[in-house]
């Protein structure tokens, strides 16, 4: 059943609500055509026929930067010691073996996964396009239309972030693996992704893998086309010292420099990590009101380090979150590691509310995808909704008062209840009701793609 269709008009009544500052008791959800049409507060008992979602009702997460294959790589990656470069060794060799059938099988656990955890929308950043050694299948787009279709049969939405990758450095060839991620040039890869459409439940964008991986004279290329299609354009940025110290060898600036140089940042654009910045690097996200999109769970498992979110927030940048590598995949997480990572690195407390940390989880991580019109519960918005129970173990005893510090800062993705999407019910009581068995799936399609 496609995302807008919503087969009745549904009321959900909410035991406890988010709505933006506060939690609320008892609220009355009435939802139609995938929207909410109505949000009535004060309603102590569910009206008759109402759908009851006890514990904490939040707008649906926005996961805002995946790469869905990496689920493939939990645990192995983690055995022993190595580098963020020695990582991406192992990451090559489970991409080298995606078929457009064996990641449709993968994305739709992945994307299955998300749903348990209370993600609602997906920003998939999509750089594997080709067949090995650079073919192109029959449909250029094979790969990129298994990812919108998993996410369709996972029930959540998406946006295929369709990613220009063309060099293996500073314009060095692509190597043997990166072959598949390749265009050749940005003007060819804007030809293949003018093929891919939105629908219902998908949005296209475009990324800028790295400024290491499109040169500096085609990155205006990607720009435009993004900018022209009013199209969210996110891009890697500085997640390395590495690249940071190359780009200054090969262009004499940092990498926030150069895109800024070639009209890349703006308001519709997300810099994903922006680990290792400068003073004026800050200022030019800021000033440009350019997104940032941290991952601190991937961050902090590569060993990358602690970006500057508070100073670039308090600069004018919009946060939001992604669960990036897939470590771990919950995003209640990655809000409570913002806080407290910088915290770590500050040795002070309180850089974010619980409510700014959902705020970025919610309403800004769908603003960064292209979705405005998501993560807030209010009347006109889509019905996209995730409740959180407030009895578990790990939630149990605070006063529903404090339901959203509770969620933040003790709460996981095991803890999710109920995941509504469209006005659709995809999670019921912690089940997924269009992936029967999640587990299995995601074990018997990350053994397809493992050597």
């Amino acid at each position: 059943m496609p995302l807008t269709t919503q087969a009745t008009p549904t009321t959900y009544w909410l035991e406890h609500a988010w709505l933006g500052t506060h939690v609320a008791p008892g609220v009355a959800l009435d939802t139609a055509d995938g929207r909410i049409t109505a949000v009535r507060t004060g309603v102590d008992t569910p009206p008759p026929g109402a759908t009851v979602l006890r514990g904490l009702t939040l707008p649906g997460l926005a996961n805002a930067h995946s790469h869905a294959f990496h689920r493939a790589l939990r645990g192995t990656v983690q055995v022993g010691s190595g580098t963020f470069w020695t990582w991406r060794e192992t990451m090559y060799s489970v991409a080298d073996r995606l078929t457009p059938d064996t990641y449709y099988a993968l994305a739709r656990a992945v994307y299955a996964e998300m749903a348990l955890a209370g993600i609602t929308c997906v920003g998939e950043f999509h750089y594997l396009h080709h067949a090995p050694g650079g073919t192109r299948y029959d449909d250029p787009n094979a790969m990129g239309e298994a990812l919108v279709s998993a996410a369709e049969d996972a029930g959540i939405r998406i946006t295929l972030l369709d990613t220009a990758y063309l060099s293996a450095g500073f314009g060095a060839a692509p190597d043997a693996h990166q072959l598949r991620f390749s265009d050749g040039t940005a003007e060819r890869w804007a030809e293949r992704a003018d093929a891919l459409k939105d629908r219902a439940h998908a949005r296209v964008g475009a990324a800028i893998h790295s400024v290491r991986a499109v040169p500096a004279d085609q990155l205006g290329t990607v720009a435009d086309w993004a900018r022209e299609r009013r199209a969210p354009l996110h891009v890697h940025l500085s997640e390395q010292t590495a690249e940071n110290d190359a780009c200054r060898a090969a262009h004499g600036c940092t990498p926030t420099r150069l895109l800024a140089d070639h009209g890349a940042l703006g308001r519709h654009t997300t810099a994903v990590h922006a680990t290792h910045l400068t003073t004026e690097d800050i200022e030019l996200l800021g000033d440009s009101r350019t997104g940032v999109c941290m991952c601190p769970t991937t961050e902090r498992d590569l060993a990358d380090g602690i970006g500057p979110a508070a100073r670039v927030q308090g600069r004018g940048s919009p946060l939001s979150l992604g669960s990036d590598s897939h470590a771990v995949i919950d995003l209640l997480e990655e809000a409570r590691a913002m806080e407290l990572d910088e915290r770590l690195r500050t040795r002070t407390r309180g850089h974010w509310t619980a409510a700014a940390l959902l705020r970025a989880a919610t309403a800004d991580g769908h603003a960064a995808l292209g979705w405005d019109d998501a993560g807030t519960l209010e009347a006109g918005a889509l019905a996209d909704l995730t409740t959180i129970a407030l009895d578990s173990v790990r939630t149990a005893g605070p006063p529903p008062r404090l339901a959203a510090e509770t969620a933040v800062f003790a709460a996981s993705a095991a803890d999710v209840r109920h995941t509504v999407v469209a006005g659709r019910q995809i999670v019921r009581d912690g089940a997924h009701t269009l992936v029967p068995d999640v587990p299995t799936a995601l074990a018997e399609s990350i053994a397809a793609v493992r050597g």
